[in-house]
């Protein structure tokens, strides 16, 4: 029998919990360890279509990257969808883990899988927590050849089905070195710069902070969904080699909550 404090030990063993963000919930969020795991749903995100849709598919784990709770709930009545999902999750006993900045920090987590996706080669973290080898924010690689920045943008709208791509000014050189950044990534624009990364792959990028770019790198701005969706086939690919007693799918609710036109 496996039990979900299985699947966390699992999981907690590759992104430890002591790596994510001060202002992160990773973690086991309901749930109770010892209950005996009858299927797995991964996500992106906890809210009550992926609840609903585990309880069709007869999932009673649910791992999301991003966490379902921030912070307290000073009050659980169905006031707003963090709390609905809450409700919803309990009432059906359906456990919610997340696995976020933990996963982002890793050297083979959310970065290392946005770089297989470009190709990059010669991989390094771009900002390496305090101590650590392997071990901090975003990631700096280089193309097997350098090509074009109209040629990279469209490349990367393809390998990231992006509707929409937002960037800084062209500066009209090849690209080969790439500085990426899973989310939310700004923070680590000087450190882009400072890799001498030619363009910077992240999200969330606001107007002003484009700016910032200042003619030395190119910022490209990819959707913050966009950005890491790509984390269900890294967990599913890293629990699939584990276990072997229970089905994991995929999620097939888009939760993106940004639509284009």
């Amino acid at each position: 029998m496996t039990r979900i404090q299985d699947i966390t030990q699992a999981l907690e063993y590759w992104a430890p919990l002591n790596y994510q963000e001060s202002y992160d919930n990773a973690g086991l969020i309901i749930g109770n360890p010892e209950q005996e795991v009858k299927g797995v749903l991964i996500a992106l995100d906890s809210t009550e279509d992926v609840v609903e849709e585990a309880i069709n598919v007869g999932a009673n784990v649910i791992i999301a990257h991003h966490p379902i709770v921030f912070s307290g709930l000073k009050k659980i009545n169905g006031s707003n969808y963090v709390e609905r999902t809450v409700i919803k999750a309990i009432k059906n006993d359906v456990a919610i883990y997340a696995c976020h900045t933990n996963l982002d920090a890793i050297i083979d987590g959310v970065n290392a899988k946005i770089s297989d996706l470009l190709g990059l080669e010669n991989r390094s973290i771009l900002k390496l927590f305090h101590g650590e080898d392997e071990v901090g924010s975003g990631m700096v690689g280089d193309l097997p050849k350098a090509i074009s920045e109209m040629d990279f943008l469209h490349l990367v709208k393809k390998r990231f089905s992006a509707d929409t791509l937002r960037y800084t000014r062209l500066l009209n050189k090849p690209v080969q070195k790439v500085a990426v950044c899973g989310g939310s990534g700004s923070f680590l624009l000087e450190d882009a710069i400072k890799s001498e990364a030619d363009v910077f792959i992240t999200s969330d990028f606001k107007y002003h902070q484009f700016f910032d770019a200042e003619n030395k790198i190119v910022v490209i701005d990819i959707g913050h969904y966009e950005a890491e969706i790509c984390s269900q086939e890294l967990i599913y690919d890293y629990l699939s080699k584990k276990f072997t007693t229970f089905a994991l799918r995929f999620s097939k609710v888009n939760t993106n909550p940004i639509n284009y036109l």
